[in-house]
């Protein structure tokens, strides 16, 4: 395997670090971190937060507070906003003359990223490799007041949920969303929604509906489920924190309601519906229904075929179809 660019320009002697820990921001679970020495990595997203843990890395989901860093790196998400949001957090955790390295591929959008960068810091440097690129910079005496301005700041939408900025749907509900909130039927029992992001699903059926006995919200990204537990303030709701494709409930599930994410990085990936809809069916009681909004283009009736007994369509309008699934296969 090729190493990953900050060790390829370290061997060089094209980048140097100084001497101290090194915070790495958005860390990836597969990533080499042994060339930077002590590392402290913060990832919110659970499937790479277990894969680091496992890997005895020291790993939080958010940046520890009062600690301060020789160097950092930060690896880039494909919203713009998501990526500057850990730059300037990076930067602030950083000491005077610490080194900040961003790292990202072309396709993720590495170019707009340094673009940004050289915007406001004079960079010290670059390497390219593999379809990417590592920019590194000295943090000066005092930040640029631009800085403060990438800072992520919670947008309330007009229905009154506060979102993640550079998360999915942060201007307000996606449409996907809404549909499925129209057309699911009454629930009863216990309810799960996989994959509710900042709780929009989940909150709007909690208020709707006065059968439902519990709710579960499982979601992998730390900073939608901390929206999402600021948003429902419902007793019937449940927070966890954790990949859906693993979560393994209390009790098997009355109903499922899920939006599932179909994108890796900005690639579709239909992958992950699939993976949703198993998931599922894993987790319903035998007298379980399963609720499900996809895009239309999206091939998700061969997966569902294969996980469930019946099903059926309960409406095809705006680009989306909205699917009832039952009779989990086992």
């Amino acid at each position: 395997m090729t190493p990953d660019r900050w060790t390829l320009a370290l061997e060089a002697g094209e980048l140097s670090l100084p001497q101290g820990p090194c915070l790495v921001m958005r860390a990836r679970g597969d990533g080499d971190f042994t060339s930077l020495g002590h590392v402290h990595c913060v990832q919110g997203f659970a499937p790479d937060h277990d894969l680091l843990a496992a890997r005895g890395l020291t790993v939080t989901p958010d940046l520890p507070e009062g600690e301060v860093f020789a160097s950092a790196l930060v690896q880039i998400v494909k919203a713009k906003a998501g990526t500057l949001g850990s730059i300037a957090e990076a930067l602030g955790a950083l000491r005077p003359g610490g080194v900040l390295m961003v790292d990202g591929q072309k396709e993720e959008g590495i170019e707009t990223i340094i673009k940004a960068l050289k915007g406001v810091f004079e960079i010290g440097g670059t390497f390219s490799k593999a379809h990417g690129k590592l920019a590194w910079l000295t943090r000066p005496e005092t930040l640029p007041e631009a800085v403060i301005d990438w800072m992520p700041e919670p947008v309330e939408t007009e229905e009154g949920y506060l979102t993640v900025p550079g998360g999915f749907s942060a201007e307000g509900p996606d449409r996907g969303s809404e549909l499925l909130v129209a057309l699911v039927p009454g629930l009863t029992g216990r309810v799960a929604d996989l994959g509710p992001g900042w709780g929009y699903i989940a909150g709007e059926v909690l208020a709707e509906q006065e059968g439902i006995e519990t709710l579960d919200l499982i979601e992998a990204d730390h900073a939608m489920l901390q929206a999402a537990a600021a948003n429902i303030e419902d007793p019937r709701a449940r927070f966890h924190w954790a990949d859906v494709t693993r979560f393994q409930p209390e009790a098997s599930y009355d109903a499922i309601l899920a939006n599932p994410p179909f994108h890796t990085g900005r690639r579709a990936d239909p992958s992950l519906g699939r993976a949703f809809i198993a998931a599922a069916a894993r987790m319903l009681s035998p007298r379980g229904r399963f609720f499900m909004v996809a895009n239309r283009h999206l091939p998700y009736e061969d997966a569902l075929k294969a996980a469930f007994g019946t099903g059926r369509l309960l409406g095809e309008l705006e680009g989306y179809k909205i699917y009832e699934a039952a009779k989990p296969k086992r």
